[in-house]
């Protein structure tokens, strides 16, 4: 029996996966990822790089995507508390333009796959929060592209109670709006095909 499992979202190929925790007097133990459990839940995926953060309370970053490297990310929290959020960027996709965001902690086991096709975006909750994932493509840094986090025609919901300030980055500060994105992944060879 597989350790995982999956509990899909209203946006199809996003994926909650909630992961099996074995704990004791000591602590806990989880496997947070194992290829022939991800095969057996359907998820054939090829890794090729693991990213970790580590933020402090009210840290806001993305929403990042790769305009022609796309990557798949499947992230979850070691250490504290975020709200994780992804976009809908492919452009065939009944539910282009929409969001869906959730809370993750480094206690609840639980995953989020966020694949090719999708800006990804979280807002730190907790100071010291290590946020851990793992990239079906490597980083390109003249790729890197991205989604302003306030657009209000995405209008995402940022849980922002009682966080004092932002910290967002000047480059996240200044990434484009929804729709400058739509018309250029529109033009993207490798978008039309997500």
């Amino acid at each position: 029996m597989s350790k995982f499992k999956i509990i899909e979202t209203p946006i199809k190929d996003l994926l909650i996966i909630e992961t099996k925790i074995f704990k004791d007097d000591r602590g806990f133990f989880l496997e947070s990822y194992n290829l022939r459990d991800f095969e057996e839940i359907g998820l054939d995926l090829k890794f090729v790089q693991d990213n970790l953060s580590r933020s402090k309370r009210g840290v806001l970053r993305g929403l990042h995507f790769q305009l022609t490297h796309p990557q798949g990310k499947l992230v979850r929290v070691i250490s504290g508390r975020v709200y994780d959020v992804a976009v809908d960027l492919r452009v065939n996709s009944p539910t282009f333009g929409r969001w869906f965001g959730i809370e993750l902690t480094g206690e609840d086991g639980l995953a989020f796959y966020i694949p090719e096709g999708f800006a990804h975006g979280f807002l730190t909750l907790e100071d010291n929060t290590y946020f851990f994932y793992k990239c079906t493509e490597f980083y390109y840094p003249n790729d890197d592209l991205g989604v302003i986090w306030n657009d209000p025609e995405i209008n995402i919901s940022w849980p922002l109670e009682g966080i004092k300030e932002l910290i967002i980055s000047d480059k996240d500060k200044r990434l484009p709006s929804f729709r400058e994105v739509e018309e250029l992944i529109s033009k993207e060879e490798s978008w039309r095909k997500l």
